[in-house]
């Protein structure tokens, strides 16, 4: 029989829990009572990770590698009589002490560095993800941000982690590292921190730094574009974030700069099918010696295509100095205002929403429809016009509309006949329509909108050509051959998820036109510091009658009511070949839309019928309005949030009436259509295409916006 094991008696005032307790860090960060040794579970290590950052925030030392010295044993009570405690089992095996050394921190430490600004520590590997506005400055190391690795020593980029879009991280980069030591590593990172941090934040980085640790300074940021669109009502939490349901001391950091951490799930998650085709398409365009790839990018609604651009873009421009962009969506453009296809080089990171980053085009073709609908031959016209700027210098991404099916599909197979692509990045979701892999063999056996496919050239008797420079879609040509070009096809499979719905799509879709639209508008404010000033109170351009064309482009509106149209109206200042001096008085109107330049937007704040000209606002510079002599007016509208929040206005709001006419030529939904059907709305209730009609308190002078009429959205029909 095995010897038993009898209890061991202890002392009832010296237990075991007393010795381990003496065990522990002498930090304490708080008063409450000790529990029982044991492994931490998330709720644990949640508490511990807040009180850390309370005593960090009251000053206490809590520096990586500061090694806690024994701590001084308290004086015991004395103890009052009691009687003997009942026998009690014997405890189980004690649990190994707590770590006496130093605590590394679950996540990257953050600390204020003065008003507004932000110490920010990422370890290897590591990742902030955040929401807000902010200026990042790499001060040691390296970061990468949407693809776009920033070094120290470079120049500070403004970062836009807006609620419309995934929000972004910025990750801590691995970089290499020269033989030195630790100690020589830390005072190479002072040196470089001398020039933005005083001595106590320089102190505290340095005693918290690692090796292969980034140094990230955060910094709040102001411009005019933001502070233009949070000024309109419903817009201002764009990019101002909720508070958080539990203030802690970090949030109260990141506050004063104008951020807020959020969830690494939160942040943009890339697949790992993405990741393939960035890693051979960057390639590609990094060795590629015989010519510059064109990387077409093509897919079904929301399935994430402008995510991958900007992050192609981003990651392209960490090797090459610029990249070509070929904007092909008509709904949600990138670098412009909606309804155009245009043609830009991007030297510069993209790293925020559409909105956040609007671009001068090399060129630019104001379209003015966000559907290609019903004019398929103009939109192909105006891409071979737009694309022949293409120097291929540089590579050429190509971003193409999310109609995918039955003529949307003939129409892309066209573009890539036409285009000839190197590669074809093809999306597909499990939320996405079908859609079928867009091989070489698919194309060249499926007939286009306007060419016809291997199969039936072959049948008709035509040989086909090894090689041409160009395809040209003329009325004489269309049933001519054509080339097959062979491309790389790249599926990707997206699980990019988002807010929108098939429901609610349409108006996601008009929310982010606005705001792209505001943006070009904030180009008209004076920068920052100086406060921003109403548009109506902003000086216009005098434009006379005789100098400048008129054109509706999507809808037939009566000559007689052109001026209501393109009264109070988004513009698209243009340049056409034709002389058109020589009219006396004017207006001067196009039988036809031409395909012309676009050099940029305006608003028509007024018509002075008296004088015979047009008030015209717009950011585009005065040398290049001297070229403008073309104004076309389609059904791209201004935000109703612009009309609507006029300042220092008494009384009628311009532009805004409740006495819709719907039996105006224009006035209708459909477009084209003269004698629409009789609708009538509830009294007192604002019509919510109508913005025009009233006089205008702001302008000298007859106006002519001063009678009743006019058209929908846009102030020319509604498309």
């Amino acid at each position: 029989m095995a010897d038993s094991v009898s209890p061991v008696r202890r002392n009832p005032g010296r237990s075991t829990w007393v010795r381990a307790r003496k065990a522990r860090p002498p930090l304490m960060l708080s008063r409450r009572s000790r529990h029982r040794l044991r492994a931490l579970r998330w709720c644990g290590r949640r508490r511990l990770r807040r009180r850390v950052l309370q005593t960090q925030a009251a000053g206490a030392d809590w520096s990586e590698g500061a090694c806690p010295g024994p701590r001084a044993e308290a004086p015991q009570r004395p103890k009052a009589a009691a009687p003997s405690p009942a026998p009690r089992p014997v405890p189980g095996p004690l649990p190994a002490p707590a770590p006496s050394g130093p605590v590394s921190l679950p996540i990257p430490p953050v600390r204020a560095a003065g008003p507004g600004r932000v110490l920010l520590l990422l370890p290897a590997d590591q990742g902030f993800t955040f929401s807000g506005v902010c200026r990042m400055t790499c001060l040691y190391g390296q970061v990468e941000v949407l693809g776009f690795v920033i070094s120290q020593g470079q120049p500070a980029h403004d970062i836009f982690s807006a609620y419309t879009h995934s929000y972004l991280t910025i990750n801590a980069v691995r970089y290499s590292m020269p033989e030195k030591s630790k100690k020589e590593i830390k005072r190479e990172a002072r040196a470089c921190l001398r020039a933005h941090l005083n001595l106590e934040d320089r102190s505290w980085a340095t005693g918290n730094f690692s090796p292969l640790c980034s140094i990230v300074l955060l910094e709040h940021v102001k411009t005019t574009t933001i502070n233009f669109i949070a000024s309109h009502p419903g817009l201002s939490t764009i990019f101002v974030q909720e508070e958080a349901s539990q203030v802690t001391s970090e949030c109260l950091v990141l506050g004063s700069v104008g951020i807020k951490r959020e969830k690494r799930k939160r942040g943009l998650q890339l697949t790992e099918s993405t990741l393939v085709a960035l890693e051979e398409l960057v390639s590609v365009s990094c060795e590629d010696s015989d010519g510059c790839p064109i990387v077409l990018v093509c897919g079904g609604q929301d399935v994430g295509k402008s995510t991958f651009n900007r992050y192609l873009i981003n990651q392209l421009l960490n090797s090459i100095s610029c990249v070509d962009y070929l904007e092909c969506d008509l709904g949600q453009t990138e670098f412009t205002p909606p309804g155009c296809i245009s043609l830009l080089n991007i030297t510069e990171p993209v790293l925020g929403p559409p909105y956040t980053h609007q671009r001068t085009p090399q060129k630019m073709v104001y379209y003015g429809k966000l559907s290609c609908k019903n004019s398929f031959e103009n939109y192909i016209d105006i891409i071979k016009y737009v694309f022949s700027a293409y120097k291929r210098e540089a590579p050429l991404i190509i971003n193409t509309m999310g109609w995918v099916s039955e003529e949307g599909l003939q129409l892309l197979i066209d573009l890539i006949r036409l285009l000839s692509p190197s590669h074809v990045v093809q999306f597909s979701s499990p939320k996405s329509k079908h859609m079928p892999p867009l091989t070489p063999d698919y194309v060249a056996d499926r007939d286009g909108l306007y060419t016809k496919s291997k199969s039936r050239l072959r049948s008709q008797g035509f040989c086909l050509p090894e090689f041409s420079d160009s395809v040209e879609f003329a009325d004489e040509e269309k049933d001519s051959p054509v080339l097959f070009a062979e491309h790389k096809l790249l599926s990707v499979f997206s699980e990019f998820s988002f807010r929108k719905t098939p429901r609610n799509r349409d108006s996601h879709n008009r929310i982010f036109r606005d705001l792209t639209v505001l943006a070009y508008l904030a180009q008209l404010l004076p920068p920052v510091p100086k406060p921003l000033s109403p548009l109506h109170g902003l000086t216009p351009y005098q434009v006379p009658f005789n100098a400048i064309a008129l054109r509706i482009t999507h809808s037939d509106v009566a000559p007689t009511h052109i001026l209501y149209a393109v009264n109070g109206s988004w513009l698209g200042l243009c340049r056409i070949l034709d002389d058109i001096r020589g009219y006396s008085r004017g207006p001067i109107l196009l039988a036809q839309t031409p395909i012309c330049d676009c050099v940029g937007f305006g608003v028509c704040r007024g018509i002075d019928m008296e004088k015979r000209l047009y008030h015209i606002l717009t950011p585009v510079p005065p040398e290049e309005l001297r070229s403008v002599n073309c104004l076309l007016v389609g059904a791209i509208s201004i935000p109703q949030c612009v009309f609507k929040s006029q300042h220092g206005l008494e009384g009628t709001i311009p532009y805004i009436t409740m006495d819709y006419n719907f039996k105006l030529p224009g006035a209708s939904e459909k477009i084209g259509v003269r004698d629409s059907e009789k609708e009538q709305l509830p009294k007192g209730k604002l019509h919510p295409r109508s913005k025009f009609f009233r006089k205008m308190k702001f302008l000298k002078g007859k106006d002519h916006s001063s009678q009743p009429g006019g058209s929908g959205e846009g102030g020319a029909g509604d498309a």
